[in-house]
């Protein structure tokens, strides 16, 4: 077969442009929610890091998950809820900003390395784990299963990547933040904000552009000027040259 394997291949590529332009669209759209809605954003990231720490003690103390690294999570979401003291402004060069970029890495790290330490577990939860060829992990009695494939995806996506990724998301409500005492800390060096259109530093009191946005603008721009250079397309600079 010739045509069949080609049209997969065609199919993953399209499919994944399509889900790369869902996710930008997506991370616009959010920005936008929580430049209309800062203090509801605020609160909600605040319930949102409370209800990850109670999941985490839950975990530890019905399900046994080890304690030392889930005192590194509950210790890493207390360093996330700091970053709400100014929210929504953040300036790159923040400690507190620099240390939570960190935690992040190292509560991915960690737990990867927790779970991948575990045997794969069989292909149902009830079947007898006798009739396997795994030997079960000290954590787990004889009669538990190692977690899922499924378990350990949504623990990973609700434990330890939601709330810094609500963060990244949420910096984006500063651009309409009015200037006053202390607004230095966002559009000082070291800011998180650049002016639409132009370069950081041009100047004070122009209109800036949150990390999420930028983030998005900035690949789109990268793809728009490299797909001029290549003739894809002709753009306005093309245009005022011919």
């Amino acid at each position: 077969m010739w045509i069949l394997p080609l049209l997969g291949y065609i199919g993953v590529i399209l499919g994944f442009s399509f889900l790369t332009l869902s996710i930008a669209s997506g991370l616009y759209y959010l920005s936008e929610l929580v430049e209309e809605h800062t203090v509801i954003a605020k609160k909600i990231l605040t319930y949102l890091i409370y209800s990850v720490v109670v999941v985490q003690i839950l975990l530890v103390l019905v399900d046994k998950f080890p304690l030392g690294l889930t005192a590194v999570g509950v210790a890493s979401h207390g360093v996330y809820s700091l970053n709400l003291r100014r929210f929504p402004i953040v300036k790159l060069t923040d400690p507190t900003f620099l240390i939570s970029c960190i935690l992040v890495l190292l509560n991915h790290y960690l737990w990867f390395r927790h779970f991948s330490a575990h045997p794969s577990p069989p292909s149902s939860r009830y079947s007898n784990p006798s009739s396997s060829s795994y030997t079960s992990s000290s954590i787990y009695g004889p009669d538990e299963l190692p977690p899922t494939f499924t378990d350990v995806a949504s623990y990973f996506g609700l434990c330890v990547w939601l709330v810094p990724f609500a963060l990244f998301v949420s910096l984006s409500a500063g651009e309409n933040v009015l200037p006053s005492m202390g607004s230095e800390y966002a559009t000082g060096e070291g800011s998180s904000f650049v002016s639409a259109g132009k370069e950081p530093g041009k100047g004070p009191g122009q209109g800036r552009e949150g990390m999420a946005k930028a983030v998005v603008n900035g690949i789109r721009e990268w793809v728009g000027e490299t797909g001029e250079l290549m003739g894809f397309w002709k753009g306005e600079r093309t245009k005022k040259v011919f």
